[in-house]
């Protein structure tokens, strides 16, 4: 019976908020992706908010327009200049630990004054406040002896499967924005192909036709001239 009344309990604690919590703090900061289409001779910039003593990874790529590249800069809340790097297909950058404030995270494509750019970028963060909550959720129930199942190995387990899954989401959606790009490549390469191949069989054309008639002019009867 006590292990159906904890079983109970901890199940409460789980669905349930707690008495005086819900509504009180600000919510979590979630992982994020973004796909957009950036003008030639434009610049545009983006910003982040994120907690202190965290971890920011920011991760780009340029997955369509002419050179594949870009001009990337990332400031720190305090206007502090931490990543700069021009004409670059992709990168990847970690800011640990991270202030309290918005980060300002800017593509430009100036350089172009013809090509639009399309450009992918993900910002992934690893706050100290996500294991706190896991950690709360386990003071409700009553000492580990009780259970048949030791609290913390069931946390450790829960723990490597959110890290795992929360990887392999991410890497799926790398590996998206590479098939982007590569097919964006392959579409751009056939559509050259096609037009140059259009173009040879227009000059062969052109070039049998002109053949024909100069040797039907060789070929033509002359009549003699009448005396």
């Amino acid at each position: 019976m006590m292990a159906a009344g904890t079983a109970l309990g901890l199940a409460l604690w789980l669905l349930l908020p707690p008495v005086g919590v819900g509504g009180a703090g600000p919510p979590p900061i979630q992982d994020g992706e973004f796909t957009f289409l950036l003008p030639a001779g434009r610049k545009q910039c983006f910003y982040q908010s994120a907690p202190a003593n965290a971890s920011l990874e920011t991760e780009y790529q340029v997955i369509g327009g002419a050179g594949l590249d870009v001009d990337f800069s990332l400031e720190s809340p305090q206007g502090v200049l931490l990543v700069s790097e021009s004409r670059k297909a992709d990168g990847v950058h970690t800011v640990e630990p991270t202030e309290a404030g918005d980060y300002k995270l800017c593509f430009d494509n100036s350089f172009s004054t013809i090509s639009e750019k399309l450009v992918f970028f993900e910002l992934i963060f690893d706050s100290l406040q996500d294991e706190e909550e896991v950690e709360g959720w386990a003071e409700a129930v009553e000492p580990e002896e009780i259970l048949e199942v030791k609290m913390e190995d069931i946390k450790e387990s829960i723990e490597t499967m959110r890290i795992r899954l929360e990887r392999s989401i991410q890497v799926l959606t790398l590996l998206r924005a590479f098939e982007a790009r590569d097919r964006n490549l392959q579409e751009g390469n056939l559509e050259r192909v096609n037009f140059w191949s259009a173009v040879n069989v227009a000059v062969l054309l052109l070039v049998a036709m002109l053949q024909v008639c100069t040797l039907k002019r060789f070929f033509q009867d002359k009549r003699p001239v009448p005396m």
